[in-house]
C-alpha cells in the first residue's frame, strides 16, 4: 500500500515537471494587437465580413489576410479610421495619453 501510494506521488512529480518544462519550451506569444482591434470593432460578431466574429477580422487584419477594416459591415467611419490608424502607427488614437508608451 505504502509502495503504491509513494509511486504514484512519484509519477505526479514527474508529469508535473514534464509538463512545467514543455510550458516553456512550447510558449507561444500571443500578439496583443489582435486583442486591441477585436475591442475596436464593434462587438457584433455578425460574420458579415466573411470571418467568424470579431476575433477572426481582427486575427486576419493583424495578419494581412484582410486588408481593410471595411470590411466589417456594422462598424461606422469613426471605427474603421481607428482601425486603420492604429495599424498604420502602432498606437490607438483614442488611448488616454498616459497608457501611451514612447
Amino acid at each position: 500500500m505504502l509502495s503504491a501510494v509513494s509511486m504514484m506521488l512519484v509519477l505526479g512529480a514527474a508529469l508535473g515537471l514534464l509538463l512545467a518544462i514543455a510550458g516553456k519550451v512550447f510558449y507561444v506569444e500571443i500578439d496583443t494587437r489582435v486583442e486591441q482591434i477585436t475591442n475596436m470593432l464593434p462587438g457584433y460578431n455578425c460574420g458579415a465580413c466573411g470571418y467568424p466574429g470579431c476575433a477572426g477580422l481582427a486575427d486576419a487584419l493583424v495578419s494581412g489576410e484582410a486588408k481593410s477594416p471595411t470590411q466589417c459591415k456594422p462598424s461606422t467611419e469613426a471605427h474603421r479610421s481607428r482601425i486603420t490608424a492604429f495599424m498604420e502607427t502602432g498606437v490607438d488614437p483614442q488611448a488616454p495619453k498616459e497608457s501611451v508608451q514612447a
